[in-house]
């Protein structure tokens, strides 16, 4: 494709006007995007040009809403994304296998020794291991599968979901670990163009691809029913996945939203056999 056609499709992924529902309705009725562009009246944007120099650069794929390689999961979202950028391995973003783990920025002990060994119990059974790249439950998913991945090439790799640009690792902290999750077969992604700051309101927003790229949901810990942990759960729910809960302390807060779901019927896992059932 060429860098004209390209940037007719970044500018109608960042055209504020319409909503991702309204433009994919567009999509289906004509296929093409010159068309779509002539309707909305699209000028010529350098700015974006130079957006895609950099992204070429830095070999950050860009997954438009009709290209075969594009998370087909998120083709079931009301309000999918225009486009996908990505770093790393893409292939796996279409595979069956992926479970989503998630869970308190602020995890107890319990919470990151458990954390891991889901992400190594995973990966070590070639699934793919979906997460936030946030601090607490979500790093330490990922940090799990790269301890697999050390001793076996061929095991369940990570796949990262943020809420910002990939120009911008965050938080700041995680950068090696991003670098490894990539250094090992696995991806990163992201529905924000680079230059998107990590701003309060794209990781509710980042949440719903989370949830719709995985075939269950497993929450380790949350603090409160108000948590970005218990969005995700509301997420996977309106999507109709399988929600898998860790229990815990009952007297430490950050079990709070965890014990809650177990009451409202999820899934306990008291052993990671619980995790595999007939699907894999």
């Amino acid at each position: 494709m060429n860098y004209k056609e390209l940037n007719l499709w970044i500018m109608f992924s960042e055209y504020s006007k319409l909503s991702n529902h309204k433009k994919i309705e567009l999509l289906k009725k004509y296929k093409n995007i010159k068309d779509i562009a002539n309707l909305l009246e699209f000028k010529e944007n350098i700015k974006i040009y130079n957006y895609i120099e950099y992204m070429n650069r830095n070999n950050i794929k860009i997954l438009k809403y009709l290209d075969e390689k594009y998370p087909n999961d998120f083709r079931y979202l009301y309000d999918a994304p225009i486009i996908i950028y990505a770093l790393g391995n893409i292939d796996i973003l279409n595979t069956k296998s992926k479970i989503a783990v998630i869970g308190a920025r602020k995890a107890s002990n319990y919470g990151i020794n458990v954390a891991q060994k889901i992400g190594t119990f995973l990966s070590n059974n070639n699934i793919h291991t979906v997460s936030g790249l946030a601090l607490g439950i979500d790093m330490n998913s990922h940090i799990g599968v790269l301890k697999e991945n050390i001793n076996n090439i061929n095991s369940g790799k990570a796949i990262a979901v943020i809420g910002n640009g990939l120009d911008n690792i965050y938080p700041y902290s995680n950068q090696n670990i991003a670098k490894k999750i990539l250094y090992n077969g696995g991806c990163i992604i992201t529905e924000y163009i680079v230059g998107t700051k990590p701003l309060k309101m794209n990781f509710p927003a980042r949440n719903r691809l989370i949830s719709a790229l995985s075939n269950k949901l497993i929450v380790v810990e949350a603090e409160s029913e108000k948590s970005g942990t218990m969005i995700t759960v509301d997420y996977s729910l309106e999507l109709g996945r399988d929600i898998l809960v860790v229990p815990g302390n009952i007297t430490s807060k950050m079990s709070l939203g965890t014990n809650k779901l177990i009451k409202e019927g999820a899934k306990v896992i008291t052993e990671f056999n619980d995790i595999i059932d007939e699907e894999y």
